[in-house]
């Protein structure tokens, strides 16, 4: 396994890879990495010759106040991770190369797939993602991407903006990984007090009393929704950002639930955000 930090290293040798008709499996990260991660890294050794990871905390992501400063770090760890994964490269570069002090290009996706829900709570949030994956991706070059379902809108947004560049990666979107007691898999779950952990689990708990419901016969959205809302302020420590239903491949909201239909959560626990989600209609 070999570490690149510098962008024309790591670029030349990933474009050395193609030339010698290597497929190249790519999974972007920023690191902490945690059993969703190495569930991605495992399919990817599977789809590539070559797997490539990256770990790179991308400040263009954070909004004002957010946690920048204290998102959680540990390349060691990552380190040693990856190579039981056979992780072949890992590039870590710095902030300061991949936006240089002149830096002034961006990419957007425009629309509703980005000013809805996460869009709506994390204004600038979008923009960062789909300009650091741009950048990744042609820097690393891959011909498959592996994205985590955890962050369904970014996924869908990735995808949008894939399809439009006409960049030739196939993104693919890797289940869920949960922790035992059903807390999906989150850097940010190192954060949570053991009293506000327990408090978290209403977020897998709304999602399981809302398939219930759905299976029991209910399709009226808002009496959903309603009810989800009522199991998430039980909750003391616990705002709610946003509860919705919508469609799983263009985000809008429903007012039926069907099978296209996927609930998104967005919640904090005390200053700790989470998101999940998942399909209603099993």
């Amino acid at each position: 396994m070999k570490i690149i930090s510098n962008i024309k290293d790591m670029q030349t040798r990933c474009l050395a890879a193609r030339a010698a008709g290597q497929t190249i499996a790519f999974v972007p990260t920023m690191g902490f990495l945690h059993e969703g991660h190495l569930s991605l890294l495992r399919e990817g050794r599977e789809r590539g010759d070559l797997l490539a990871l990256s770990i790179f905390v991308n400040p263009t992501q954070f909004g004002h106040g957010e946690d920048l400063d204290r998102y959680p770090r540990n390349f060691e760890r990552d380190e040693s991770l990856a190579r039981e994964c056979g992780v072949d490269l890992i590039f870590y570069p710095n902030a300061e190369a991949i936006y240089p002090a002149d830096y002034a290009t961006y990419v957007t996706v425009e629309g509703p797939l980005t000013t809805t829900l996460e869009g709506t709570c994390r204004p600038t949030h979008f923009r960062g993602v789909t300009t650091v994956v741009a950048k990744l991706f042609v820097i690393v070059q891959p011909h498959v991407a592996l994205f985590g379902r955890k962050d369904f809108q970014q996924l869908a947004v990735i995808r949008r903006m894939t399809l439009d560049l006409n960049l030739p990666v196939e993104i693919v979107g890797m289940p869920i990984v949960r922790e035992t007691d059903g807390l999906a898999m989150s850097s940010r779950n190192v954060y949570l007090a053991e009293n506000e952990r327990k408090q978290a689990l209403a977020l897998i708990d709304t999602l399981g009393l809302s398939v219930q419901m759905v299976r029991d016969g209910e399709r009226n959205v808002s009496k959903v929704l309603e009810s989800a809302r009522q199991r998430l302020h039980v909750e003391p420590d616990l705002t709610i950002d946003y509860v919705k239903i919508c469609h799983a491949q263009t985000l809008a909201e429903v007012e039926t639930v069907d099978q296209e239909s996927v609930m998104l959560l967005a919640v904090s626990v005390g200053k700790t955000r989470l998101i999940d989600n998942g399909s209603i209609l099993c």
